[in-house]
């Protein structure tokens, strides 16, 4: 009850009783979560917006994540899963303009961009995807610079692309300009278009070794030749946070417990004997005897197989240190909450597998795999992949090997591995057979471009027919029972095939595909 009500049950203890009863009414309809009271004691729930929360927190985030990632077992495994399974192989792009000669000249410049687009050389551009998944996770933002090279550096297609940390976006660079506002290191226009990125030239962590006069300052570079590639979890939300933030305190304390535990199993293995003899008699050393250089006292140490025989009156006692249980069953409860909250599944953070079968270990990928497709598809490749793309095209346009229009592109991500390989093609036949599933779609689910795959078994076919050869997998001769397949008349006739329809590469049959051909 609150002075109010106070002041007004003293002179109106009737409304004051009343008000009381509706102010309890009222909390009893509530949400349990905004009550206060014993349980919410301590639960204190900040009201920011996204970058005012992610502004506060993002540095100490971001060094305990790459510390945790140096130095803890499973944040290493958890964010090497989420970037092996994001690119795999890489993520691959093929032009789909509908102009079989342009999609020619793009494929073939394609690979002279991709092997040399790393300033340092090391990496391709597949590589350069996992670099920048990586960067993003461990950091939570991952920044390209786009980097166009002149005539005289002799590049085929003259694009670099130069990855950089979160770093070196200045985060306290917020303030309001004539012309929109700069948030945490962002620039936007009135309309809240992204004009500009305030980058340091160096990573603020090695500033005083690059940089003897100490000190830098962050400059704006336009925003058409930067991408920012990072997830958004909240309207407005202009910068991303490391992927592990809602679980480094639990590896914290994982990695502290399995330290005790660690080191109580060493005080476990330590045997200690106790050697008691009757009062004012001597002895004799039990085992190989020493001094201790520091303190000069004696000591005796057992070695196995050793026989020793007491005076009488003489015991020994040794000690017995109590075994606690329960290690595996709490590691494994513990790992279980970790992995929820990174979205990778138990068994690929732990690698154990000993209670998992085939449709169990399936099903706890399903989820774990809608994430990745999201990421892909939802992230990754509107941020990082297509502005690439868009860039690779206008360089093209530039030096004069494509005429000026817009191109499309099919982008085609690494397939699945799958647990039981038979199991699941026998699933993408009957699913094709009734119509669920289209070839096409089942190549692209399996890592392949659909045209490239089918011009391909029109090429081997031919081949085949060329030097009458009949395999048992070829569908042509061979139904799935290993049956030859019956000619025109209904009757088996042996090594004969039947001409088939040549396969037609044209733009609707690409047109017809679903997600995996969005440019």
């Amino acid at each position: 009850m609150n002075a109010i009500d106070r002041m007004i049950g003293y002179f109106s203890p009737e409304r004051g009783y009343r008000r009381a009863q509706y102010r309890a009414a009222t909390q009893v309809f509530a949400y349990d979560g905004a009550k206060s009271g014993r349980r919410t004691d301590g639960w204190i729930a900040a009201g920011g917006d996204a970058n005012t929360e992610v502004g506060a927190g993002l540095a100490a985030l971001r060094n305990r994540s790459r510390d945790l990632l140096r130095n803890n077992p499973y944040a290493s495994k958890a964010i090497a899963e989420l970037v092996g399974n994001t690119v795999g192989t890489g993520i691959v792009p093929q032009a789909k303009t509908g102009n079989p000669t342009l999609d020619a000249i793009i494929d073939a410049e394609w690979p002279y961009f991709a092997e040399n687009c790393d300033p340092g050389g090391q990496l391709d551009f597949y590589g350069m995807q996992a670099l920048i998944v990586r960067t993003t996770a461990e950091s939570g933002d991952g920044i390209v610079r786009f980097r166009q090279r002149l005539a005289q550096d002799n590049f085929r297609v003259p694009l670099q692309l130069q990855v950089l940390e979160g770093d070196y976006l200045d985060i306290s660079r917020t303030m309001g300009i004539a012309t929109g506002s700069v948030v945490q290191g962002v620039q936007f226009n009135l309309f809240g278009q992204r004009e500009a990125y305030w980058l340091y030239n160096y990573h603020p962590g090695g500033v005083y070794m690059l940089n003897p006069r100490g000190g830098i300052l962050s400059q704006p570079v336009p925003a058409d030749q930067v991408m920012h590639t990072y997830c958004i979890l909240r309207p407005g939300q202009v910068r991303g946070v490391p992927w592990l933030a809602p679980v480094m305190l639990a590896l914290r304390d994982l990695d502290d417990y399995r330290d005790a535990e660690r080191m109580r199993k060493k005080t476990e293995a330590c045997l200690a004997g106790i050697v008691t003899r009757p009062e004012g008699s001597g002895g004799l050393p039990i085992g190989a005897k020493s001094t201790d250089p520091k303190t000069g006292n004696t000591l005796e140490r057992m070695y196995p197989g050793m026989i020793e025989y007491l005076k009488p009156g003489e015991d020994i006692k040794f000690n017995a240190p109590a075994a606690a249980g329960g290690y595996r069953e709490y590691l494994m409860t513990e790992l279980q909450g970790i992995g929820a909250g990174v979205d990778v599944p138990y068994e690929l953070l732990s690698g154990d597998l000993s209670n998992v079968n085939y449709s169990s270990y399936r099903a706890g990928m399903l989820g774990f795999r809608n994430a990745i497709e999201a990421f892909r598809w939802l992230t990754l490749i509107p941020m990082y992949c297509r502005p690439t793309w868009r860039r690779f095209i206008d360089t093209l346009v530039l030096v004069g090997k494509l005429p000026e229009a817009n191109y499309s592109v099919q982008w085609t991500a690494p397939k699945f591995e799958s647990v039981d390989p038979l199991k699941d093609a026998m699933a993408e036949l009957k699913k094709i057979r009734t119509g669920t599933l289209t070839l096409p779609e089942a190549i692209a689910q399996n890592g392949y471009d659909p045209e490239k795959q089918l011009l391909e078994i029109q090429r081997v076919n031919a081949l085949l027919d060329e030097y009458e050869i009949i395999l048992d997998c070829d569908p042509r001769n061979v139904n799935d029972k290993g049956v030859e397949q019956p000619t025109s008349s209904g009757e088996a006739t042996p090594g004969e095939s039947k001409p088939k329809p040549a396969v037609k590469a044209s733009a609707e049959f690409s047109a017809r595909t679903t997600r995996m051909y969005r440019s």
